[in-house]
């Protein structure tokens, strides 16, 4: 009996598997037994039979090998890129991973300053049971869009004696912002 194709012969998990059968050198009809699981990583084989005339009974077989060499899909859920006020607090909406193969999904320390205005990274691994890697990554927007709030110091209304000096008490924001003046107070008219 002589095997068609490669022997050993591999498949990728989740394809289809056509054997290639085999032949005898005379003629007699070859029987095969044995399955591949193509949604199964393994080793199976495949045994050919023939018969002759005479009762004589040959074999062969055949190695198939199903091997999963694809990287497992990650999906980011919600956002991205994310966008967080300055200062509130930002949590993750994670990510989920598909594969043919048992996938589980971790992700790196997440790293988003939300006190400090700029552009962050989260990045997610997938590693499914054969080892295939991927990644994926989430850019977070820390972003201030809120006006400051300016108070007062002292009273709104002054008044000052004529001629005399006027000293601005100032004000103050709610985020430590500079805050500056303008205008001019003329106390001799």
């Amino acid at each position: 009996i002589t095997v068609n194709g490669d022997n050993p012969a591999t498949v990728e998990l989740g394809s289809t598997y056509t054997d290639a059968g085999a032949t005898s050198d005379g003629g007699e009809t070859v029987v095969s037994v044995g399955t591949v699981d193509t949604n199964s990583v393994g080793t199976y084989t495949i045994t050919y039979t023939a018969t002759d005339a005479a009762g004589n009974v040959g074999t062969a077989t055949r190695t198939v090998n199903v091997v999963d060499t694809t990287a497992p899909v990650i999906t980011i859920t919600g956002d991205n890129p994310a966008t967080v006020e300055l200062g509130e607090t930002y949590i993750d909406a994670g990510a989920t991973a598909t594969d043919l193969d048992t996938v589980s999904v971790t992700q790196a320390p997440i790293n988003v300053d939300v006190f400090v205005v700029g552009s962050y990274t989260v990045t997610y691994f997938a590693t499914d049971a054969s080892g295939n890697t991927a990644t994926a990554t989430r850019t977070v927007n820390v972003v201030d869009t809120t006006a400051p709030v300016v108070t007062l110091t002292g009273a709104a209304t002054v008044t000052v004696e004529l001629g005399d000096t006027y000293t601005d008490a100032g004000a103050t924001s709610d985020g430590g912002e500079t805050v500056t003046s303008s205008g001019t107070v003329d106390t001799n008219t």
